[in-house]
């Protein structure tokens, strides 16, 4: 429901504020005085584009905000999708600025102009009589015939069964694909896995490997050298360690002389027992060392084979063609159980279809039980709002399940006698199809929280009687939902819970626009304008005030 709306700084309005009442006002004013101005600010707040020729004052921005009460419409699921924060007094904001550049805000939060449409679609939806209604779209239609089926709790539930349905259907499909492409796989796939059975590979082989078969090639080398170091160090009268000895000898018999000779033999000392040590190591080294032909050869193949893995697997070490080889044993295992697999998922989703085309029956059984309510309900509206011959129909067609259900509806109409219901487009003309509007959003209004509906002169070419009827049924509808209408009809003027007047006047040689809320007497002489003109007798006073009566 709208509680507030501010304009500022738009086309003539330098300012304007208007709290419409919870069930129905009206807005009158002579022609041209800005009440389509109001709607194209309020147009603002529902994302329509704009650009400097807006500004009143050029040198300043244009604000336009409005706050609804959005406690009965259920939205806190759509803003949290949206990640915006929700409250049950929701506010709209836009703002042009001097270059003509918008923003927009929903709770202070800066949002898109697509989430700002998207939020305002559902708090206000503004009717003018040449507008192409949504009522010609099948989601629209549904949503009536919905409504008047009391649909809600089983779509709710159908919606997640049908999204449990695609999205298992989806996932078969991939499955299918992935199988077809397993299945041509199968056999090099299953080769791949036994060749890396059977060759083992271990991590950090190929390091170990490569420094095995270095050893293992160098063997005779390494020996030699080991031979002539052992020679050097151990081997005769004037070998390594036995010189060292000798100077040994000639450091200790100094030591005790001085403390620097005692240091050079403590190093001296330390160098001989690190030569001994290396010596020694030498020696056995050498008595192990043995060139094994057999191990050679074992060790250069695997290392071969182990490199010819990596290049045909594209990888680089051990470890990542371990991977490899888990991969490869997922995919044997899944093409090996492939056919069970599909087998189950094509159960699963047959299961799931089973479940979604029941519960489609059952919502589209319902829908069916309420066609002739709608019909009824919207031609008697019609026939009172001055469209005595009207004709509705609702032609229906069963298809497959979607995410609307099993039923494909069209609304067809005829507003005259002798000619059959047709597609609503083809048939109705402007006023025509704004009083259909309202005989559908009146049928909603009684079922559903709706949106502020927000109607321009729908009731032109209708008069007296008529008139009055339209009047009626407009404070009936807005007994459950906030209605607001422009209108040039007394009849009508004088059954809203409040009346604003929209003038035009002269502020420092300007000319705005205004509006005001009028009070008892105000009204009685507004309508008495709208029947008799400017200067009302006492006769037109009197009408007025019976009809305020009425």
């Amino acid at each position: 429901m709208l509680q507030h709306l501010s304009i500022k700084n738009y086309a003539l309005i330098e300012e304007l504020s208007f709290s419409p009442a919870s069930g129905l006002s009206v807005i009158t004013g002579e022609t041209g005085a800005g009440k389509s101005i109001m709607l194209g600010a309020l147009g603002l707040v529902m994302g329509n584009r704009a650009d400097t020729k807006v500004l009143w004052n050029e040198a300043d921005k244009c604000i336009v905000e409005a706050s609804f009460n959005i406690k009965a419409y259920k939205l806190k699921k759509v803003f949290q999708e949206l990640d915006l924060d929700y409250d049950d007094t929701t506010v709209l904001r836009r703002e042009i600025n001097t270059s003509g550049k918008s923003r927009a805000f929903i709770n202070d939060t800066p949002v898109t102009l697509e989430t700002l449409k998207e939020i305002s679609s559902l708090l206000l939806d503004v009717h003018s009589q040449h507008e192409t209604l949504q009522i010609g779209e099948q989601s629209f239609q549904l949503k009536l015939i919905d409504a008047c089926a009391e649909n809600e709790n089983l779509l709710e539930t159908y919606h997640l069964s049908w999204k449990n349905y695609t999205q298992a259907k989806k996932s078969l499909e991939a499955l299918q694909q992935q199988a077809e492409q397993i299945k041509a796989e199968a056999d090099y796939i299953f080769f791949q896995v036994d060749e890396l059975e059977k060759f083992n590979p271990q991590a950090g082989e190929l390091t170990s490997l490569e420094g095995e078969l270095s050893l293992l090639e160098h063997t005779e080398e390494i020996k030699a050298k080991l031979n002539t170091v052992k020679q050097i160090l151990q081997v005769g009268e004037f070998s390594a360690l036995q010189s060292l000895r000798e100077v040994k000898n000639q450091l200790q018999s100094i030591a005790g002389i001085a403390k620097s000779y005692e240091t050079l033999f403590e190093r001296l000392q330390s160098v001989f027992l690190e030569t001994e040590d290396i010596a020694n190591e030498a020696e056995n080294t050498l008595d192990t060392i043995e060139f094994d032909p057999a191990r050679y050869e074992y060790v250069k193949e695997r290392y071969n084979t182990l490199n010819r893995l990596l290049v045909k697997h594209k990888v680089k070490d051990s470890e990542a063609l371990l991977e490899v080889f888990s991969k490869l044993k997922e995919q044997a295992s899944i093409s090996s159980d492939i056919e069970g697999t599909l087998a189950t998922r094509e159960k699963e989703v047959k299961n799931l279809y089973n479940i979604v085309s029941e519960q489609a029956k059952t919502i589209s059984e319902r829908r069916k039980k309420v066609f002739s309510a709608i019909v009824k309900s919207v031609t008697g509206t019609l026939k009172q709002i001055g469209i005595e011959n009207a004709q509705l129909s609702i032609e229906h067609k069963e298809t497959k399940p979607t995410a609307q259900g099993l039923d494909e509806v069209s609304i067809l109409f005829s507003a005259n006698k002798g000619m059959p219901p047709k597609m609503i487009a083809q048939v109705a003309s402007g006023g025509e199809f704004a009083r259909l509007m309202f005989a559908i959003k009146k049928l909603l209004a009684s079922k559903l929280a709706m949106p502020t509906l927000v109607l321009d002169e729908i009731d032109t070419g209708v008069s007296g009687e008529v008139a009055l009827q339209v009047g009626e049924q407009m404070r009936e509808m807005a007994a459950k939902h906030q209605l607001i209408t422009i209108t040039h009809l007394p009849q009508i003027a004088a059954k809203g819970d409040k009346h604003f007047f929209v003038y035009k006047e002269n502020v420092k040689g300007r000319t705005i626009s205004n509006i005001k809320e009028l009070q008892k007497a105000e009204r009685i002489t507004q309508i008495a304008e709208m029947i008799a003109g400017a200067s009302p007798g006492k006769a037109a006073l009197e009408s007025a005030k019976e009809l305020l009566q009425a």
